[in-house]
């Protein structure tokens, strides 16, 4: 299961701090009360930005792992949410999703970098209708698309505000502004989709 982890660290400062280590989580999220044993699990990686880590903890009474993301990067997408928002802006900006994709990742055939931009352009979008209908009273006429939420708070990228302002329902927030992880084709254990729990590799941070 995915946690934020606040910080307003950008995904550089992330990395170069190795902000992993500071990261603490003083109470499970299935025993409020303790005793279950709740431990610290290493961390994993990801492989955008390069050298960042995910730090991990493990209670043995829920068979659960969980994990802290900064508000920086994007919950399973690689990369960034600065990145991801770029991209669903420039989608909003071009004349068609298809121009926008083929500039985007020209180093890809079209079709395949067509649906690598369409995944992210529908998850941020559907992500802000859900959060609409969070916040009613505060988002109701906002617009759809990106860039109206940009213009609305005056925050560039607008993303990680986003995922603070949301801080509250992020596993009712479709990922990869918020945790809610998605479907699982068998069903999904209370805990949502996990990562592995192997260790690190060889000389990797803990």
């Amino acid at each position: 299961m995915q946690l934020r982890y606040k910080t307003g660290l950008t995904s550089e400062e992330y990395v170069s701090r190795q902000a992993w280590r500071e990261a603490t989580l003083d109470q499970c999220p299935l025993h409020a009360r303790g005793g279950c044993g709740l431990a610290r699990h290493g961390t994993y990686p990801r492989a955008e930005p390069p050298g960042t880590r995910i730090a991990r903890w493990y209670c043995p009474q829920g068979h659960c792992t969980f994990s802290l993301l900064p508000d920086c990067l994007a919950a399973r997408l690689p990369g960034t949410l600065a990145a991801v928002e770029a991209v669903v802006v420039a989608v909003e900006e071009a004349a068609s999703l298809e121009a926008a994709a083929d500039r985007l990742r020209p180093e890809v055939e079209l079709p395949g970098a067509i649906r690598w931009t369409r995944r992210r352009v529908q998850r941020v979008h559907v992500a802000l209708t859900v959060l609409r209908g969070l916040e009613p009273a505060r988002f109701v006429a906002w617009p759809l698309h990106l860039g109206g939420w940009r213009d609305r708070l005056g925050i560039v990228p607008v993303l990680p505000v986003l995922r603070e302002i949301a801080a509250d329902y992020l596993h009712e927030v479709p990922v990869p502004l918020g945790l809610r992880p998605p479907a699982g084709a068998g069903g999904e254990s209370h805990c949502g989709a996990q990562q592995s729990m192997g260790p690190d590799p060889p000389g990797g941070a803990r």
